[in-house]
């Protein structure tokens, strides 16, 4: 039983046959989940959420969902209300913190499932909105959260996290974009309806009169990012980000640094002149953020 915001839920949600997804409120079910934190996010104890604050937050309204395989945990989800500031006004929300999935099982769609059963649980609470972060130079999770989940986003947040000492984050300042995901709006449901989005391509993008910011050359193996002076008004934009950051980092920290304070500036521009980041799309082994005015940008939300 989940006792947040008076609600009970009980039993296991029908997403998939395994791995199961089910809530988690237990003491040692949220030992697992600690557990799990160390493997993904390695090398820094103190990034992980430990078990008081875990049941804490699931005793006041939070949800945590797990993926089970054969008795193992191999993802969690973990969400938890908050108040956002929307052009409405103040509106309750749900802010999802973490995201994880076991090392050995990335690629097989747990996330993806795991986000669908949030969703599920969050509007049985009678809320419409969540929100989360991610680091906006990972293809992999771009992918997820803004061309399958229909997420949009629109603030770019400077080193929120101040200095990250795990395997996934040391070394660069933890920027990140805060996406909105508005659960009951039209461009969610139609993202979470098509198993594929095959018509969306780079070339369908750029077919809208699109302004390209590419890659401008390469380092050994590794591009390096675009440079720009000036965001154009009232066009759609196309900015690559690299295919695979994480090996990026690894092979050369200083042009991951680049990529950090070269996108750092499109995107604060971008959004300081009324964009939205709407799509993302692949080409081949390259990846592309697409953003919009928010006014058209919403408008797809609302039709």
């Amino acid at each position: 039983m989940n006792p947040g915001l008076g609600i009970c839920y009980a039993g296991y949600l029908p997403v998939m046959a395994e791995p199961t997804i089910r809530l988690l409120v237990t003491p040692q079910e949220m030992t697992a989940v600690e557990a799990l934190q160390r493997l993904v996010w390695s090398g820094s104890e103190t990034d992980v959420i430990p078990v008081h604050m875990l049941l804490a937050a699931v005793h006041n309204g939070g949800i945590i969902l797990g993926a089970f395989d054969k008795g193992d945990l191999v993802g969690v989800v973990f969400c938890f209300p908050g108040i956002s500031n929307t052009p409405a006004g103040l509106q309750i929300k749900h802010h999802s913190h973490i995201l994880a999935v076991h090392p050995d099982r990335i690629g097989e769609g747990i996330g993806y499932n795991l986000k669908r059963a949030q969703r599920r649980m969050v509007r049985k609470q009678g809320l419409e909105l969540i929100t989360w972060t991610y680091d906006p130079l990972l293809s992999r999770n771009a992918h997820i959260n803004i061309s399958r989940l229909g997420a949009v986003c629109k603030t770019y947040l400077r080193s929120e996290y101040g200095d990250m000492q795990d395997g996934l984050n040391a070394g660069l300042p933890s920027d990140r974009f805060k996406v909105d995901w508005w659960l009951r709006s039209n461009r969610v449901k139609r993202r979470l309806s098509r198993p594929s989005r095959a018509g969306y391509t780079l070339d369908h993008h750029l077919a809208e009169n699109a302004v390209l910011f590419e890659a401008v050359s390469a380092r050994g193996n590794y591009p390096r990012p675009p440079k720009v002076d000036q965001i154009p008004k009232d066009k759609r934009l196309v900015v690559e980000i690299p295919f695979e950051f994480q090996s990026l980092k690894a092979a050369d920290l200083s042009l991951a640094h680049d990529w950090r304070m070269e996108t750092r500036k499109i995107f604060e521009a971008a959004f300081a002149r009324g964009y939205m980041v709407m799509d993302f799309v692949h080409s081949g082994a390259r990846s592309f953020y697409i953003l919009a005015p928010e006014d058209s940008t919403m408008h797809e939300l609302d039709s």
